[in-house]
């Protein structure tokens, strides 16, 4: 019995870590205590066996997503309409699939590691990484919550542009590394891990002073349209008109020569929309010399597609979705008992094509995406170089007032910082804003509220080093210490010849 107290408070204790890290991420930004619950994860899972480190990661990563993502249940009961128990369950069993990343990272950790600070500063970096990285792909991937998306506004944002987040996550599991190896070591070997520590944020701080891109000709004028339509009322044919009214009302207010409504802002299919309105909307955007890019579904035959179409100047062009939600915007196969249970209108789109050229509008080249799509980085950079701003249309109205719009737009900043790029988020119901090629929000809107928001956006051209190479080489990066570390504890372990 004695065993299992020690055991039982070092789960609990791994749990509330994880909770506690979500803070690190926004709304909260408390971009120390995501390193640093991390940092007690490692210390604990380094003292337990390989088994006992599968454990306490499990623990972390049910509290850290429990608490992180708890808005799927809001989307999957509140405007799903799925029962309160079968949401609850759904919800639960998908935060312990995501819970197994983290648990895996620490068994690699305490299996494939040498000494302490071995463990810590090669092992558990380099697993922690690529755990997220394999958490991007897997079943269609969902990279929420990657560490380095907290490191946004620190000087390991820096690494960003060179490799992406997962060159922040390792940057930051690093230094966590480092904290949690401090107890255990004495003398040049503490030193050391604060020397390591310190050159890693100094290198982020030095590579995020380059200017990795350019602005190309004058800065564009935008305007960001926030319908605040509700969820539950966005497809009511009953309120179908007022949508319409409401759009039209919106932008006949503004003068910019780029004009953005949010994904799926008509909630019917394209060809059903009244001719007027579509035509009210081109010909205003015409007025300023300018395009509008409306998120509406299209239908190619028998399929549809979750789409971005361009209205005004330039010739008509459109983009569709390629990166569909699971069970919210497709159904795998095998899962089609489910549209019973989930209210969803329009839940199984067609993927458009991985290869969309940018839109050519507003004197712009623009790579648009859809709502979830700006999560995969690489997806983004598909249209790059060639594109000189980046347009995200979302509709997070599904999450309600959660957790998850902030983290969405901590997520859009990422996308921009990595590729040299502005990024223009135009949502239903927030957060609407214009990010920076440094990924600054130079402007926003209140959540929950109706409106407008107008500025400008500056085109640029050229190639950070993610926009070449991806993922890549911060990937191979976390591999190379994983083997590292797997190398230099076989050889410890090896016994002695004679």
């Amino acid at each position: 019995m004695t065993g299992q107290a020690p055991r039982r408070t070092g789960l609990v204790l791994a749990c509330a870590a994880g909770v506690a890290g979500v803070a690190g991420f926004a709304p909260a930004g408390l971009a120390p205590l995501a390193i640093l619950a991390l940092a007690a994860l490692f210390h604990l899972a380094s003292r337990a066996t390989p088994g006992g480190a599968f454990r306490l990661g499990f623990a972390w990563g049910l509290g850290h997503f429990a608490v992180g993502v708890s808005w799927v249940y809001v989307s999957l009961h509140d405007f799903g309409m799925m029962p309160a128990p079968l949401a609850a369950l759904a919800t639960a069993l998908f935060c312990a699939y995501l819970a197994l990343f983290p648990a895996a990272a620490m068994w690699a950790m305490q299996r494939l590691g040498g000494g302490a600070g071995v463990r810590l500063l090669a092992a558990g970096p380099g697993a922690w990484t690529l755990a997220e990285w394999v958490r991007l792909w897997l079943f269609t991937g969902f990279p929420w919550l990657t560490l380095g998306y907290s490191q946004i506004d620190t000087p390991l944002a820096g690494f960003a542009p060179v490799a992406g987040v997962f060159a922040a996550s390792l940057a930051a599991s690093v230094v966590a590394g480092a904290l949690a190896a401090l107890p255990a070591l004495r003398g040049r070997a503490r030193a050391a891990a604060v020397a390591a520590a310190l050159a890693v944020a100094a290198a982020g701080a030095a590579l995020g002073r380059i200017e990795w891109t350019a602005p190309s000709g004058p800065p564009v004028t935008v305007a960001l349209v926030q319908g605040n339509i509700p969820q539950d009322l966005k497809f009511d044919p009953a309120r179908y008109r007022v949508t319409l009214e409401t759009y039209l009302r919106l932008v006949g207010g503004t003068q910019a020569r780029l004009i953005v409504l949010p994904e799926t802002a008509v909630p019917r299919f394209l060809d059903l929309v009244e001719p007027g309105f579509v035509e009210a909307l081109a010909a205003h955007a015409r007025t300023a010399g300018g395009d509008l890019l409306l998120g509406a579904p299209v239908r190619a035959g028998e399929r549809y597609y979750n789409a971005i179409v361009s209205l005004g100047s330039a010739p008509g062009q459109a983009y569709a979705k390629s990166h569909l939600v699971p069970f919210g915007e497709f159904v795998p196969p095998g899962f089609g008992w489910i549209v019973a249970v989930l209210r969803i209108p329009l839940s199984d789109f067609a993927r458009g094509s991985a290869g969309q050229r940018p839109l050519a509008v507003a004197g712009e080249r623009v790579a648009p995406n859809v709502c979830y799509e700006d999560a995969f980085g690489e997806e983004i950079i598909r249209m790059l170089p060639e594109a000189t701003l980046l347009v995200n249309a979302s509709n997070v109205a599904w999450f309600g007032d959660s957790l998850a719009p902030a983290q969405h737009l901590e997520i859009s900043r990422m996308r921009a910082l990595e590729t040299g790029r502005f990024l223009l988020r135009a949502t239903n119901t927030g957060v609407t804003a214009i990010v920076d090629d440094r990924g600054r929000v130079a402007a926003r809107l209140p959540a929950f509220t109706e409106g407008v928001l107008a500025g400008e956006a500056q085109g640029r051209t050229g190639a950070t080093p993610f926009v070449r190479f991806g993922n890549a080489p911060a990937v191979a990066l976390a591999s190379l210490l994983l083997a590292s570390a797997a190398i230099a504890a076989r050889r410890v372990r090896r016994p002695p010849t004679l």
